[in-house]
Parts: structure tokens; C-alpha cells; sequence
């Protein structure tokens, strides 16, 4: 089932807005990013499945809920990835961390990968898949492909800025998998960005524009 979740809490647009700017550098750029992913986090992991159990208050025993144990992990796409990772691990902290590393070949624009490296047990975990940018799709479906060779069943991808064309190209190969977003932006422009995006996520993140 194709599903696409817009997370349009007004907190997250201003932020989103702040990071598009020009005039915004790394530092403040790291720190919305994180921000934002907080704040997305909690619509992702809505539907994680509760338990029923007895605590006791400083007045009385009472019956409670607390998560039922589900194995989470959170994979990046290097490099921009890593800039969303903090924030979930500040929800989840129990959760692992896998990295997949892919750049996309200038003359191409197809995803080429140089690094992957998952928890063991990553077939028995959800996968919250993460990077900034949505825009052909192509570092995304290759990173999906990678987690399903490594037995991954349960994948949801997390971006900030989506393209329409790059979640086209991930549901028409893998429409199971959820995507979270906090906008839709208009296009890609000749050169593959997104329009009007926020740049190289990546650049910005670090400095190395």
C-alpha cells in the first residue's frame, strides 16, 4: 500500500523554513535538523504497539503502559543521514544504528554505494530509513535493496524534503515501505535538485559547500 505522511505540525514548518535559507549555516542548520527530526518522530513511531503493565505510584499499584519491546534501528544515508540520527536516538535510545553509504555519480546521477554496515539481528528490527532529501529516488530504492539483501522486512523512510518524482520512483519499486515527510516540494530541476529544497543537505550539514 502507497503511503506518503506529511507531517505539517507548524513547529516543523517554521523550522523547515529557517533551514531553507541561504543565510542559515551549519551550525544552526545541524541544530533544526535534529530538531525537526524530534518533532517528525513522534508521528513515526505512533503505532508502536503498548503493553499493559503494574507499576507502582508513590500512592497505589496501578496498571500502565510502556512500549512492548519492539526492536527498532535507525539507518542513515550517509552523509547527510547522520544529521537526523540524534534525534531520533534521543526518542528511542534503545535503538541501533546501521549506516548505508551512497554518492551519486556526477556525470550519471545514479547512487553508487562505498559503505554498508547493519546490526546483526537488522531482519528482526522496524527500520526507520533516514536522509534529509528525497529527489530522483535512486539512493533511496538502492538503500532499500541493500536492507532487504540483509534481511530487513519492515522498513519506513524518513525525509524532510521529497520530491514527486523520487517518491514515484520508491513506491514503484517498493510500495510497502512508508514515507514521512514534512514537505512535498515542486519538482527537480535539469541537474536533479529539488525545487526549491534547501540545497545540498550534505554541504550544509558540514560546511564543505
Amino acid at each position: 500500500m502507497k503511503r506518503v505522511v506529511i507531517t505539517d505540525h507548524p513547529l516543523i514548518q517554521h523550522k523547515l523554513t529557517l533551514m531553507r535559507k541561504t543565510s542559515t549555516g551549519s551550525k544552526d542548520f545541524r541544530e533544526l535538523l535534529t530538531e525537526i527530526t524530534m518533532l517528525m518522530g513522534y508521528e513515526v513511531t505512533k503505532d508502536l504497539p503498548l503493553r499493559d503493565v503494574e507499576i507502582e505510584t508513590p500512592i497505589q499499584k496501578t496498571m500502565a503502559k510502556e512500549l512492548d519491546g519492539k526492536k527498532l534501528a535507525i539507518v542513515p544515508i550517509l552523509r547527510a543521514g547522520i544529521g537526523m540520527v540524534d534525534g531520533f536516538i534521543s526518542l528511542i535510545p534503545a535503538a541501533k544504528v546501521g549506516h548505508i553509504g551512497l554518492y551519486r555519480d556526477p556525470e550519471t546521477c545514479e547512487p553508487v554505494e562505498y559503505y554498508c554496515k547493519m546490526p546483526q539481528d537488522i531482519g528482526e528490527r522496524e527500520v526507520f530509513l533516514v536522509d534529509p532529501m528525497l529527489a530522483t529516488g535512486g539512493s533511496a530504492t538502492a538503500a532499500i535493496e541493500l536492507l532487504r539483501a540483509r534481511g530487513a522486512k519492515n522498513i519506513r523512510m524518513i525525509n524532510l524534503v521529497a520530491a514527486p518524482e523520487g517518491i514515484e520512483v520508491v513506491h514503484s519499486k517498493y510500495p510497502e515501505v512508508d514515507i514521512y515527510v514534512a514537505s512535498v516540494d515542486e519538482k527537480l530541476n535539469d541537474h536533479k535538485y529539488i525545487v526549491p529544497g534547501l540545497g545540498d543537505a550534505g554541504d550544509r550539514l558540514f560546511g564543505t559547500k
